[in-house]
């Protein structure tokens, strides 16, 4: 028997747009078994599509006693937060570099439990067609988390307009790694909330598909630079003390179900599975 998705909102989502979360009366990993008749509904928070749309065809695939109940968020550390301390089973907002860094920075143990879709993330600028059109003194926005302030650099690096210290990890770099900088870039370093707000007068910017869509911008036809690695797939995510448990085998069967993979091919998102 299929379960009914249900759909709530932090509350400072609704009053601010800002995150707040309320923990259940129960913390994940604590109801009954999966023989129990009485619906277990299990807590997955997501911020936008296509992550909200995969979060919503998992619980049209997920098999009884479960039912999805999707925790619509606003950003990104705040889900962490909250699944960290038990208000939440999973999420689904992040690749595996991005969680690593939420635990080594709050003695978390959060665990990627399935890779689920590829992400594709680029330069984009309103005002030039290349990254070697970026002129002398340029302002190039990246995000100011580690994982994707490294992957905003390796694009400008691999344009040729700065150079990287040879002996960092590629994706441990940040701006301090940069070794030459002919032109004088100038490396603006936001929340990634707040990327698609300096697209307009950036001379570039790092997005990730999702925004870059928000904006009426793809990677094929608008990125000045563009990257897919698979360590950077949006994955399901939960804590390490609740990974075996039956709810979170669960919900990875049923973000791995064939629902799932549709939603992804209306989205035009690249399935990780």
């Amino acid at each position: 028997m299929r379960q009914r998705l249900m759909i709530t909102a932090t509350a400072a989502t609704v009053a601010l747009l800002a995150l707040a979360g309320c923990a259940s009366g129960q913390s994940s990993g604590t109801g009954g078994s999966a023989d129990s008749e009485a619906p277990q509904t299990l807590r997955v928070a997501a911020t936008t599509t296509p992550m909200t749309d995969v979060v919503e065809a998992a619980a049209e695939a997920i098999e009884a006693p479960y039912e999805i109940e999707l925790v619509e968020v606003a950003d990104y550390v705040q889900p962490n937060s909250m699944l960290q301390h038990g208000e939440l089973d999973a999420n689904f907002v992040q690749h595996p570099p991005f969680m690593e860094e939420f635990n080594a920075g709050n003695d978390a143990s959060l665990v990627v439990i399935e890779p689920v879709y590829l992400t594709v993330v680029g330069m984009y600028s309103s005002k030039h067609a290349s990254l070697d059109d970026v002129p002398e003194g340029g302002r190039i926005v990246i995000p100011q988390d580690a994982s994707n302030a490294a992957r905003a650099l390796q694009m400008v690096a691999e344009s040729g307009l700065i150079e990287l210290d040879e002996g960092t990890d590629t994706w441990s770099v940040t701006v301090d790694d940069i070794a030459e900088n002919p032109k004088n870039l100038d490396f603006v370093e936001v929340d990634i909330m707040q990327l698609s707000a300096a697209y307009p007068e950036a001379d570039a910017v790092f997005l990730h598909g999702t925004f870059a869509r928000q904006l009426g911008l793809t990677p094929d036809d608008d990125a000045i630079a563009v990257e897919q690695d698979p360590q950077f797939a949006v994955s399901l995510v939960s804590r390490e003390d609740n990974a075996d448990s039956p709810e979170v085998a669960a919900l990875a069967e049923a973000f791995h179900s064939d629902e799932v993979r549709q939603a992804l091919e209306d989205a035009e998102v690249p399935a990780a599975f």
